[in-house]
């Protein structure tokens, strides 16, 4: 595959407008320098347009264009339940759990661990943090984005992988938050153009010209078994999705842990204007994971029928690339390294404020100035990037289906942490001893049964996880309150809380998302 002039001169014009954009918006006001509120959260000014579009740039990256896209290509639309349930996960989280969080006036997530239980939470759950942020999901985006790049182009992946690092670091580093988060419009725009076109003209491609519509029912007549959302127990790819189990266990401890308490997603909620900003930034975000499989899960399908034979399967999205014409190649490509690029930035950025403000001024120099904190910020970037490529080709080269391995590995860490939150959040009693034994509990039952048990379905093990973790951290609470009795920490949301509440707008959009999703599983059952 060979980018035209034309293709060029289009991946230059967004390379360009990107980089100009990001520049207007990270620009200071005369006599006043950036400090740890700008870089960080963005001067808490969002509107609600940049929080859902951030939201889901920073979601959909290389590990779901083409990690999905290759699940797609061996599973089919079943892996869409990732997209269509998550739109239910944004709306509880926006009712229940930025409330919290806005209320707490927080950067981060460690820091709202200590101010509900102590420094040792904190700092430990910091730790999990930045492991799993460095180690699987910056390095999955990085390995996935440098085989796209290499496919395209036929550049090594090495190098593809530090051209995309230097160019997120050009366009983010400087501005912080505020600079990913309003660029992030322009990437979101750019994504679904050309995710469109690329599904539109594979579709159209299988009906022989007749039309994208012709297209799909090709699909759906030839290969029912890739429209099946539900796997039955004999399935090849049961263990990947376990049946009723997706619906009905695991999957939604994943979607809470990710779009709930995970950093990189939350800090944008973070950062908005008001409470009713981010709830209608969330709804947004609900929106668009609705339509998303349409780009990222169809296309696998669609290679299935043009292209047989694919292996590894994560190859599905850059070879469908062929099939693009001049021009939209190169939009296609765009779409592709602005999905990829964003979300490097944004987990970048995530890395940086959880190791300054959790680490560093916690722990480290706790009377750090302001100006100091962002340079931090800005350095740990850069480190974090450069660890990412070091290892992200000996830990990814040996998985066929790198979204997968996201969920999977993710999935050692995610069923503690959301029981820390669940308690904290609503049980007065919890303590910070019980916390800490339930994110050890979720880590090492999860190694275990990793071991022990290899064909066991990763996403029944975080339902187990769960569970087992937390009973014991109930068991270990009521322990303490025998032994000494009482705890200092009190400070619970009630569910009469008034901050729960939600507006007749909130309501409507939420129903409607609701009546979508049930036609989507009444068809595709």
């Amino acid at each position: 595959m060979q980018l035209s002039n034309l293709d060029l001169a289009v991946l230059g014009i967004y390379g360009v407008c990107l980089l100009l954009i990001a520049l207007y918006v990270s620009r200071e006001k005369p006599g006043h320098k950036k400090n740890t509120r700008d870089y960080f959260l963005a001067g808490k000014a969002l509107p609600w347009w940049a929080i859902g579009s951030s939201l889901i740039a920073a979601n959909i990256s290389a590990e779901q264009i083409i990690g999905m896209s290759g699940s797609g290509y061996l599973i089919g639309l079943g892996i869409a339940t990732y997209e269509w349930t998550a739109a239910i996960a944004l709306i509880v989280v926006g009712k229940y759990f930025l409330p919290i969080y806005l209320q707490k006036n927080i950067y981060t997530m460690p820091q709202f661990l200590e101010q509900r239980y102590d420094r040792r939470v904190r700092t430990v759950l910091a730790v999990f943090w930045l492991g799993v942020y460095i180690f699987v999901n910056l390095t999955a985006v990085l390995y996935l984005g440098g085989l796209a790049v290499n496919a395209v182009t036929g550049l090594d992946m090495y190098y593809a992988m530090l051209g995309l690092v230097a160019f997120s670091l050009l366009y983010s580093l400087y501005g912080g938050l505020k600079a990913v988060a309003l660029t992030d419009i322009f990437q979101i725009v750019i994504l679904m153009v050309g995710g469109f076109c690329l599904t539109a003209i594979a579709l159209n491609e299988i009906s022989e010209s007749k039309g994208v519509y012709a297209g799909f029912m090709v699909l759906w007549d030839t290969m029912p078994e890739k429209f099946d959302m539900i796997l039955a127990q004999d399935h090849p790819f049961y263990k990947d999705l376990p049946g009723l189990s997706v619906l009905l266990g695991g999957l939604w401890i994943a979607h809470f842990a990710y779009w709930g308490i995970n950093q990189y997603i939350t800090q944008r909620a973070l950062a908005a204007a008001s409470l009713n900003e981010a709830r209608k930034g969330i709804l947004f975000a609900a929106g668009l994971k609705l339509i998303l499989p349409l780009i990222v899960v169809i296309p696998g399908i669609a290679a299935v029928k043009l292209m047989p034979g694919l292996s590894p399967a994560d190859r599905a999205y850059p070879a469908l690339m062929q099939l693009l014409p001049s021009g939209f190649l190169g939009l296609t490509f765009a779409a592709l390294v602005a999905a990829i690029v964003s979300s490097l930035s944004s987990m970048t950025n995530s890395i940086s404020t959880i190791f300054t403000m959790d680490l560093y001024k916690s722990v480290l120099r706790k009377d750090s100035s302001e100006r100091h904190l962002v340079f931090v910020g800005r350095t740990v970037s850069v480190v974090s990037l450069l660890i990412a490529v070091t290892v992200a080709r000996p830990l990814l080269g040996q998985f066929s289906q790198a979204f997968q391995y996201i969920q999977e590995f993710t999935g050692f860490f995610s069923p503690g942490i959301l029981v820390i939150f669940l308690l904290g959040f609503f049980w007065d009693k919890a303590t910070s001893l019980s916390a800490i034994v339930a994110a050890l509990a979720s880590v090492i039952l999860s190694f275990l049964m990793k071991v022990l048990l290899p064909d066991f379905p990763f996403l029944d093990r975080m339902g187990v996880a769960f569970c087992v973790a937390l009973l014991m951290a109930v068991a270990v609470t009521q322990w303490e309150w025998r032994v000494y009795g009482g705890s200092l920490y009190h400070d619970i949301a009630r569910l009469d809380n008034p901050a729960f509440a939600t507006t007749a707008q909130f309501n409507v959009a939420t129903l409607m998302i609701v009546l979508v999703l049930v036609a989507f599983y009444t068809t595709w059952w």
